[in-house]
Parts: structure tokens; sequence; C-alpha cells
């Protein structure tokens, strides 16, 4: 097994924020091209669980934007959701 590695951002470049909302949980990943720079996945309360896969999905979205916001602040980025 290999371990992942994670590229170093370049701010001059967008970034790119991929999302997936799971039955119990949702998870992301930042990236620019082809290299991923972090990785995010949070389990779901069951309320929230319990939500439609729009709430989930928006739900995502938002946890992300405020995990990499220190990244995204300032620079142009693209959110890819399934």
């Amino acid at each position: 097994m290999t371990t992942p590695i994670l590229a170093i951002p370049n701010f001059s470049e967008p970034f790119i924020i991929e999302t997936d909302a799971f039955g119990f949980g949702t998870g992301a990943m930042l990236s620019q091209g082809n290299h991923p720079i972090a990785y995010f996945l949070k389990k779901l309360s069951m309320r929230m669980q319990k939500q439609s896969m729009y709430m989930r999905e928006f739900y995502a979205i938002m946890k992300v934007l405020t995990k990499f916001r220190h990244y995204l602040l300032g620079h142009k980025f693209i959110i890819k959701i399934d």
C-alpha cells in the first residue's frame, strides 16, 4: 500500500472542492487539478441523517467551506457535487 501524497496549494490557481453526502456522513476533497490538498470527513447526526439528500449535500458544502476557508478566502474555487 502506498501513502497518498498531498500537494502544496498554489494560490494563483483555482481550487476544486468535491463533496459527497451519504447515508451516515459527508466527505470532501480539496484539490487543484488532479492533486489532492486536503480531505474532510464528518459523521452526520441522527437528525441530519433523516434529512433529504439535497439537505445533506447542502450541509456538506457548508461544512467544507467552513473547514477549508483559510485556503478559499480571496481565491477562486469550483464546487463539484454528485
